[in-house]
């Protein structure tokens, strides 16, 4: 499952190789990361100044998925107030993807603040899913329960009270190792919570469950 506080390694190779490149280089690539996060860089020679990056992500709910599968226009305002000194979003998005930016750092004269702002491009699908993720809670009702699915094989739960938000993280037990060690690991915590007052409290039953729930 990707971080949302990481960035894309591949796409800073890329872009510090072509503005370190000598002499304009064309660039027409396709790659992946995490497994379901999908990219796009396109340099034409045409157009040497700029760089169109596009990203495709997953939908972190089924439930909450905009039908015209585009980004909800609060992501999108979240991304040009990001990413406004150097890139524009292009609309509509590159086809087969949720969002294009047309980069430009012709404006930023000194190489530090190239960096600088090749390292934050690299953080594009984690400004993309936390905006997405805060437009979903903040809709979310009291009495909701909502099902994340960022990879398939990680779904977790979240749902809201009046004073708080919980996150549901299932676990999956295979044998009955598993569930011992599972057991045990419920019943050290359990004991170490009643020694810390600030700990928080775990709810346990007597045996963990074979499988998630579903919502």
């Amino acid at each position: 499952m990707a971080f949302f506080s990481s960035g894309s390694r591949t796409l800073v190779e890329i872009l510090m190789r072509m503005q370190s490149a000598e002499r304009p280089m064309p660039v027409d690539h396709t790659f992946f990361e995490f497994g379901s996060i999908r990219y796009h860089v396109e340099a034409p020679v045409s157009d040497p100044e700029n760089v169109f990056l596009s990203i495709s992500t997953p939908s972190l709910s089924h439930e909450a998925s905009p039908s015209s599968g585009g980004l909800p226009e609060a992501t999108l305002q979240e991304t040009r107030k990001t990413y406004h000194k150097f890139a524009e979003v292009v609309e509509p998005p590159r086809e087969g993807f949720v969002l294009t930016l047309k980069l430009n750092f012709s404006g930023l004269n000194r190489p530090k603040d190239r960096v600088k702002a090749i390292n934050q491009v690299s953080l594009l699908q984690s400004v993309v899913l936390s905006s997405q993720l805060r437009d979903m809670l903040g809709s979310l009702g009291s009495s909701g329960t909502m099902k994340l699915v960022y990879n398939q094989r990680e779904p977790f739960f979240v749902s809201r009270t009046a004073e708080k938000i919980n996150a549901v993280f299932p676990m999956r037990f295979r044998d009955d190792t598993d569930l011992a060690i599972a057991t045990s690991f419920f019943q050290v915590r359990a004991r170490l919570a009643s020694f810390f007052s600030v700990a928080l409290p775990l709810p346990r039953t007597s045996t963990a469950p074979h499988r998630p729930f579903r919502v």
